[in-house]
């Protein structure tokens, strides 16, 4: 059973995920230059919703240490990065990560997104949620997902809303966001839900 599990979890870990405008994949060194301009052009939006930036946060350097900790991260079934791509140009839109894994009895991981400022209110999010979390289920035998989020984030309520991802109640300065620590709302979507 634990060689089937090591092997789901390879697999999924160099996944490609397809939708009809999109897909995902895992990032990939080739990417480091799209990441880069993608996040530096969309600082702005992105500010009020994540950790500090500093200069360093969109360097090339940077990203090869997201990648190199991503690859570690997934080859210890801990957690899985994947950026997500315009199926027509190829541009680089955003990226989720599903973090946390926990096995035994939780079987559960939380997921987080961005999506480049251009690219927003769009349906691109959406559809790649859509896409990914299946799999979640189904590839990696999660029986639930959790996303937490600021309470002023509408878009992203209404997104794991809309997805059906159910509010599930407050964590009290659960992550310090932009200099600041922040209560953050959990939503929790469980395999059940999805049928």
């Amino acid at each position: 059973m634990k060689r089937l599990v090591i092997a789901l979890q390879s697999l999924f870990s160099r996944k490609r995920l397809s939708g009809q405008r999109i897909h995902l994949r895992p990032p990939k060194r080739r990417d480091a230059l799209k990441w880069q301009k993608l996040r530096l052009s969309s600082k702005d939006f992105l500010i009020p919703w994540e950790p500090t930036w500093d200069n360093f946060s969109c360097s090339r350097r940077a990203y090869m240490r997201f990648l190199k900790n991503s690859n570690y991260l997934a080859n210890m079934d801990r957690a899985y990065s994947f950026l997500i791509f315009n199926n027509i140009d190829k541009d680089l839109l955003g990226g989720i990560n599903v973090g946390n894994v926990r096995r035994g009895v939780s079987q559960s991981a939380s997921i987080g997104y961005w999506i480049g400022k251009k690219y927003s209110r769009k349906g691109y999010m959406y559809e790649a949620l859509k896409i990914l979390l299946p799999s979640l289920f189904i590839d990696l035998r999660l029986n639930r997902v959790e996303a937490t989020i600021l309470e002023e984030n509408i878009a992203s309520k209404n997104l794991l809303t809309k997805i059906g991802f159910k509010k599930e109640g407050t964590l009290r300065n659960y992550l310090k966001i932009n200099g600041s620590w922040r209560d953050h709302i959990i939503y929790g979507l469980l395999q059940n839900d999805c049928k």
